[in-house]
């Protein structure tokens, strides 16, 4: 999208207005440099995106490697003696007892909306927040914890949560934490088949859900989970549950509170708090592969993990509010969010479909989350950010030469500003207010995990949404901490420098053909070791001695599977994954994961899954084009018809294949990595339908064998 802004300039500009526009810049930098530059600090802060982040302890280039202020020791908690995640808690709520803790959105009304093409879409109308207060969640919390103990959940025994992310999602995980019920998470996309098998290796008798749940999920599997006795719902209580199977008894989460708020049910608490040793959360991760495996979270884990990640969020604070809409079962967004308790923060909670005005389910006219909440924080997966970031873009090429022209030379501006690490309060107010009020007007940094972020978007957000956006690296294994990239670091590409909980080895890789000897940077699969990493897979001896192992001192270390390289400034790149990697015909290895990653550059392509057959001497993908910018080719090549007739066209497939393999040669791919055919897919890939996980990361073999007919028809040359 850049060489998109570039190629606008060189079009669309007027010589004269250019010089005009660049003396106008030119005499306003010089009148206001010198009492800028004293006042902004603008040298402290290329100071600081320059300066050394980490290095190795050993001194080998392999590592490990440590951030510079944990060389001596890593941490492993945020204050003394507050170990486990109920003190945290406790903790939080003797500080800012009367701050708000969890806002929910009133929902006023809702309504169908007829569409033109004859579908119904559900709006809402959302009202304020409403939010609980410290005071208010704790007492909440040890309610129904109390409550769930009455009705017989022990200490130590695993009990499951299955619901989306709201307030009552919190309430009840603190509850689980401060009895010592270990919490199992399953997040709502995966399979019915996956959620049963995660209820009954856990052996689950009571389980948390909601209304929506219990009805499209959960009803059609109780049969399958024989030892499950008990099923509590977050929503306010109907009478009754028509067709849940004898046997099965369910309370709503009021009726369970009410129960612990009785006198005679008040000793459960005392019986026994957690230790830091202890099992917090068994988290199901879906896995591009198979079945999901439960990663076993200890509290200590945990405080670990937000330990680290609290220190790369300068000055977090009561004042700050952070939205929360992805899902809880996920440690990117669990993790978040227990930074944000732990500092005394607010959160407010969303959806997808609710985030922005423009959001699916808000009624036009009427406001979005992020404009009615302003949040300061935001956890976002790059698949949201690049949602937005086309949407600003389409609005651009929809403005009037002048302001479009406007744009681009304020975007370039700034572009070439930030990169000596200077600000540019004129252009945010003038041209960017716009843009940046989408998310609220307010946020402060935005937090990207899941899957790497295309350098043009964090790009379109450093610039356009006037916001840092901190790239990070972790896994469900090592409790979504690894590394953040800092927040004044605005090269893109990289996820930063080791948190301060954890440390980083790279391991030699003979079949990639990655070393630590490597120049002119140390390259190997990652591999992660501190406090933050996990007890290992629930009942997977098997992968457990294959992927973790504990070093002479007694850490604990985790084997990603990824490829990275150090660079000199000791932040981490992620360059492949070793999952990723098929070798051709020829013996040439051919790394899908980069193939995918350089292409997804080109504004055509809204998402891409390379394919290759051991076999075979070339490479082929599936290609989900941008609608937009498919439109736009057909029009020119005068094609017609349906969007199923234009992505089953064999021209545009053609020229499709064309501008990639021009990408991909600019980009410097080797001849063997470009794809030599293509298969436009007209529908979009969603967790829904099974073919991208909760993470919007590719399912391989799913992806695989529904396209199972194309390649063949690929490879057999017809």
């Amino acid at each position: 999208a850049n060489s998109h802004i570039s190629h606008w300039l060189k079009e669309d500009m007027n010589p004269l207005l250019l010089q005009v526009f660049r003396s106008v810049v030119w005499v306003y930098s010089v009148i206001t440099f010198i009492p800028w530059y004293f006042f902004s600090g603008a040298g402290d802060n290329l100071e600081r995106a320059r300066r050394i982040k980490a290095s190795s302890v050993s001194g080998h280039p392999a590592g490990p490697y440590r951030a510079i202020n944990s060389q001596e020791k890593l941490s492993a908690w945020l204050h003394p003696r507050v170990d486990t995640l109920d003190k945290m808690f406790e903790y939080a709520t003797s500080r800012f007892p009367k701050r708000d803790c969890l806002g929910t959105r009133e929902v006023l009304s809702e309504e169908d909306e007829l569409q033109p093409n004859g579908k119904v879409f559900k709006k809402v109308i959302l009202g304020n927040y409403n939010w609980l207060s410290y005071e208010d969640t704790y007492g909440a919390a040890k309610c129904f914890g109390s409550g769930l103990a009455a009705l017989g959940q022990k200490p130590q025994c695993n009990i499951a949560i299955f619901c989306e992310t709201r307030a009552e999602w919190v309430v009840a995980a603190q509850a689980c934490f401060m009895y010592n019920f270990p919490l199992v998470t399953l997040y709502s996309t995966l399979g019915p088949m996956a959620i049963a098998h995660g209820l009954n290796e856990t052996e689950i008798t009571h389980i948390i859900t909601s209304k929506d749940l219990l009805q499209s999920r959960l009803k059609a599997i109780v049969c399958d989970v024989p030892r499950l006795q008990y099923i509590i719902v977050v929503d306010s209580k109907p009478t009754s549950w028509p067709n849940i199977p004898r046997g099965i008894m369910v309370y709503s989460m009021d009726a369970v509170k009410e129960m612990g708020s009785k006198p005679e049910n008040s000793e459960y608490l005392t019986a026994l708090q957690p230790e830091n040793s202890d099992l917090a959360v068994i988290m199901y991760t879906s896995g591009s592969t198979g079945i999901p495996k439960g990663v076993m979270i200890s509290h200590g884990n945990i405080i670990a993990g937000i330990t680290g990640m609290a220190e790369r969020l300068p000055n977090l604070n009561e004042t700050d509010t952070y939205i929360g809409y992805l899902p809880l079962a996920h440690v990117l967004e669990l993790s978040a969010e227990l930074v944000c308790i732990s500092h005394g923060c607010r959160i407010g909670y969303s959806s997808p479909q609710t985030l922005a005005d423009q959001s699916t389910k808000i009624k036009k006219g009427s406001k979005g989350d992020t404009s009615v909440l302003k949040p300061t924080l935001m956890a976002a997966v790059p698949e949201i950010m690049d949602r937005i970031y086309k949407n600003v873009m389409t609005k651009v090429e929809e403005m009037s030469k002048l302001q479009k022209t406007l744009f681009v030379l304020a975007y370039n501006y700034k572009m070439e500003q930030i990169s000596k690490g200077y600000g540019t309060p004129l252009c945010d107010s003038l041209v960017f207010k716009r843009v940046r009020a989408l998310l609220g007007g307010n946020m402060r940094v935005l937090l990207s995990g899941g899957a790497p972020l295309s350098a043009a978007t964090q790009r379109f957000m450093n610039i356009c949404l006037c916001c840092p956006v901190g790239q990070g690296y972790g896994l469900t294994e090592t409790c979504g901490a690894g590394t953040i990239s800092e927040i004044w670091d605005y090269s893109t590409g990289r996820v930063g420098a080791p948190l301060v909980c954890s440390e980083i080895k790279l391991k030699d890789w003979e079949e990639g053909g990655y070393y630590s000897t490597d120049k002119p940077n140390p390259r190997g699969e990652i591999v992660i070791g501190g406090p933050n990493v996990t007890m290992g897979y629930y009942k997977n001896e098997t992968k457990n001695r294959e992927d973790f192992f504990v070093d002479e001192r007694g850490q604990r270390w985790f084997c990603t599977g990824d490829i990275g390289e150090f660079h000199a400034d000791g932040c981490l790149k992620i360059i492949d994954r070793k999952k990723d990697l098929v070798k051709l015909q020829a013996g040439e290895y051919v790394s899908l994961g980069k193939v995918e990653a350089v292409l997804k550059n080109c504004s055509l392509i809204d998402n891409i899954c390379a394919y290759a057959n051991s076999d075979e001497s070339y490479v082929i993908s599936f290609v989900v084009p941008n609608h937009k910018q498919l439109m736009v080719l057909a029009e020119q090549m005068q094609v017609r018809g349906t969007w199923e007739e234009m992505c089953n066209n064999s021209q545009m497939e053609k020229e499709v294949l064309r501008i990639i393999t021009e990408a991909a040669i600019s980009a410097q791919m080797e001849r063997f990595e470009i794809p030599k055919k293509i298969r436009l897919s007209a529908e979009p890939w969603t967790p829904e339908t099974g073919l991208v996980t909760d993470a919007f990361k590719l399912k391989r073999k799913e992806l695989k064998t529904h396209y199972q007919d194309d390649i063949e028809r690929m490879y057999g040359g017809k």
